[in-house]
C-alpha cells in the first residue's frame, strides 16, 4: 500500500512555549493537516465524506517525540495510510525539519467510520476506491 502525501506547516508562536518548542499537543493538528492534504490528494475531502454521512474520528493515537521543532522552523509531514478495512482506516505519519533528514517526531492515529448518529458504519466504496 502506497499512498502518501508531504504537507508543510511553518510553527507559529502560539504553538510553542517560552522557549520556543512547539507544544506536543500541535502535533496532533499537524496530523490531521497531513491527513486531509492526504484525502484530498486522491480527490476526496471531509466535507464531502460528511455530506454524504460519513465521519471519522480518532480512536486511537500514538506520539513519539524525538527533537524540537522551534518556532518558524518549516515543518515537513509526511503521512502514511497504512491500514483499511471496512469499518476503519489507519495512518502513519513523520515530522521532519524541511531539508533536514533529522526525523523530530512519528505518529499514528485510526479512526473509525461512523454515521451522523455515531453509530458504526462501512466505509464508502468511494473512500475505499480512492485510497486503494
Amino acid at each position: 500500500m502506497s499512498v502518501e502525501s508531504t504537507s508543510q506547516i511553518r510553527v507559529r508562536y502560539a504553538e510553542t512555549d517560552q522557549m520556543g518548542i512547539a507544544h506536543h499537543a500541535e502535533y496532533f493538528a499537524w496530523f490531521e493537516v497531513g491527513r486531509t492534504d492526504l484525502l484530498r490528494g486522491r480527490g476526496l475531502t471531509y466535507r464531502e465524506l460528511e455530506q454524504d454521512g460519513v465521519r471519522l474520528p480518532v480512536i486511537e493515537t500514538h506520539a513519539q517525540f524525538r527533537r524540537p521543532a522551534y518556532y518558524d522552523d518549516l515543518l515537513e509531514i509526511r503521512t502514511r495510510l497504512v491500514a483499511i478495512s471496512g469499518v476503519r482506516v489507519s495512518f502513519e505519519y513523520e515530522v521532519f525539519r524541511s531539508g533536514s533528514p533529522e526525523l523530530l517526531a512519528a505518529g499514528s492515529t485510526s479512526h473509525a467510520a461512523v454515521g451522523h448518529d455515531g453509530r458504526p458504519r462501512r466505509l464508502p466504496p468511494e473512500l475505499r476506491r480512492s485510497l486503494a
